[in-house]
């Protein structure tokens, strides 16, 4: 699976939302300033080649369906930033954002809560 760029990974969290989609409609899910449609168009035609999505022509315009999950690709990349990042530890991981203070010691507990719960 091929890493997306920050400008594809925000179109496919839009994709993702929506399900199966036109251009337009993703466009319309977008704040102000709006990026130009034929800048977006050209996006997902990047997400079609690394195969994100598939195109249905419907007419003269085009229908995309995502073809991997959010969570298997939250998966995917995270697994490797854990394994090139924090030495294939996500213990490590943790740990760094502890000490970064980007995690605080309540988040830490329903962390801990979690997967007890999820060994139960």
């Amino acid at each position: 699976m091929e890493k997306l760029t920050t400008q594809e990974e925000d179109v496919m969290l839009h994709i993702w939302q929506l399900g199966p989609c036109y251009v337009k409609e993703i466009l319309a899910h977008y704040s102000e300033p709006k990026p130009p449609y034929t800048t977006l168009a050209s996006v997902v035609k990047n997400l079609e080649r690394k195969k994100y999505v598939q195109t249905k022509q419907q007419g003269n315009i085009y229908h995309y369906t995502p073809l991997i999950s959010e969570s298997e690709y939250k998966s995917t990349f995270m697994s490797g930033m854990v394994r090139n990042y924090f030495e294939n530890s996500y213990k490590e991981m943790v740990s760094f954002f502890a000490k970064d203070q980007k995690i605080s010691a309540e988040d830490l507990k329903d962390i801990i809560e979690m997967i007890e719960k999820g060994k139960e």
